[in-house]
């Protein structure tokens, strides 16, 4: 083999498929061979003891970037991401969501010079604008971001416009991904909590509660079925709900259920002791280790298909000010997920091989950034990891580079640590502090037509 740019040399490569100890060789970007030969390189990385892995792929992010800066954007976002081991991103901000392709086209060109990693862009869907979902499509967008109930000033979909939206979107090939709350029951918790005068932190999982997630969540699996879209459910809190997704996935669906590290490692009553910084909404649902445990399960078996952060920060003081029905839904995650997946391991509930498959080659594939993104494999983008696998740190609210400045998972300890993340052969982090060179770029989903 002729001489490369970048070789790391002598890590255990994994993939889904397994894991063996190869050298992994880049040449413009893009990963020329992964083999026992040791070709001349102009860099040279000893990866012996360490794990290669390819970057985490997290479809579900929120930088509020063109929006509210003062809660994330994307410099600081990316910067979190990077440092932690994720290269590419899909992002959508419900301060300035995307609704036309002239949205986004200004946010790409706003976006040129201010990202990390490599980064894809949702659009919002808007109740009877389907017409617009074709061209956004094939302007480039991911994914539609439908919400089945009214959240963060986007509105809900009711079953008649998620119908609309979908049969417009397979018509397109669109890809959706849903947040599932039935409207009329979160309307109706709302209405008895607050004749009773409640503003105590324990309304959250009892206006945002199961029966409106598992309700949504049911229509939205049928109608995808029926309508024969291609959508996900976002950020699965629990077992039941899972089991309507998989029943309609058995029956046809095209379905994908994205799970997120909140709903395994956090507990529904610690809303009580934490207050606004357990409000997310869908709530954490698990109540005992067996639900945790359920969920793992989930996960390993693919009923649960990817994880996702679910990335939407605020600062403590924005989490601090106002009642506990203003103050903003939403957690930071872009810096802890690949820790507590790697975690995961370690407390025996996934395998690395797991990792790669749940945050690299299904949210890829899922959302057409797969064969460039998502695997380690010549062709592939060398968007890599080298993880130790034996490190032991502590999670801590003054390491998160996110600007929220905080993490649910303060003073959790974790074991396996990302020392190096390359994007597209390039060193953008090491040993958590990220280089901020701003070399990410815009990659168009798979439904893109250049005009």
């Amino acid at each position: 083999m002729s001489e490369v740019d970048l070789l790391i040399a002598g890590g255990t490569v994994v993939t889904p498929s397994g894991r063996r100890r190869a050298n992994v060789a880049v040449r413009d970007g893009r990963i020329a061979a992964i083999t026992q030969e040791r070709p001349a390189a102009g860099r040279v990385v000893d990866a012996s003891n360490l794990l290669v892995m390819p970057g985490g792929v997290d479809t579900h992010v929120h930088l509020m970037d063109p929006g509210d800066p003062t809660r994330e954007d994307f410099p600081t976002g990316t910067s979190a991401a990077a440092a932690s081991g994720v290269t590419t991103i899909i992002e959508h901000s419900h301060g300035r969501p995307v609704r036309t392709v002239s949205d986004l086209v200004d946010k790409t060109q706003y976006l040129a010079d201010r990202s990390n990693v490599d980064f894809g862009l949702a659009a919002h869907a808007w109740p009877g604008q389907e017409s617009v979902v074709g061209e956004l499509w094939s302007a480039g967008v991911a994914f539609f971001k439908v919400f089945t109930c009214t959240t963060h000033g986007v509105p809900g979909h009711d079953a008649a416009a998620l119908h609309a939206h979908l049969q417009a979107s397979a018509l397109a090939g669109a890809m959706s991904l849903m947040h599932c709350e039935d409207e009329s029951l979160t309307e109706a918790a709302e209405k008895v909590l607050r004749a009773q005068g409640r503003d105590d932190p324990a309304i959250v999982p009892e206006w945002r509660n199961r029966d409106a997630e598992l309700v949504a969540a049911a229509v939205a699996a049928l109608l995808v079925r029926r309508t024969g879209a291609r959508a996900a459910v976002a950020h699965v809190s629990n077992d039941e709900v899972a089991d309507y997704i998989a029943a309609e996935r058995r029956r046809g669906a095209t379905l994908w259920a994205e799970g997120c590290p909140q709903y395994f490692l956090l507990r529904e009553d610690e809303v009580h002791e934490h207050g606004a910084l357990r409000k997310f909404t869908p709530p954490a649902r698990s109540r005992t280790d067996d639900d945790e445990a359920a969920l793992w399960r989930l996960l390993r078996s693919g009923v649960l298909t990817h994880m996702s952060s679910d990335h939407a920060p605020s600062t403590l003081e924005q989490k601090n000010v106002g009642s506990i029905w203003e103050v903003h839904f939403g957690l930071p995650g872009l810096d802890s997920t690949m820790s507590v997946l790697l975690d995961a391991v370690a407390r025996g509930h996934l395998s690395y091989e797991d990792i790669t498959r749940v945050y690299s080659e299904v949210p890829a594939r899922t959302y057409g950034l797969w064969p460039r993104k998502g695997r380690l494999a010549p062709g592939a983008d060398a968007d890599l990891i080298v993880v130790d696998p034996a490190a032991t740190r502590t999670l801590r609210n003054a390491d998160v580079l996110s600007k929220a400045g905080w993490t649910p998972f303060d003073g959790r300890t974790v074991t396996g640590r990302v020392v190096q993340t390359y994007l597209r052969g390039q060193l953008i982090a090491e040993e958590g502090k990220p280089r901020d060179e701003r070399t990410g770029r815009f990659v168009p989903g798979s439904g893109h037509r250049p005009s």
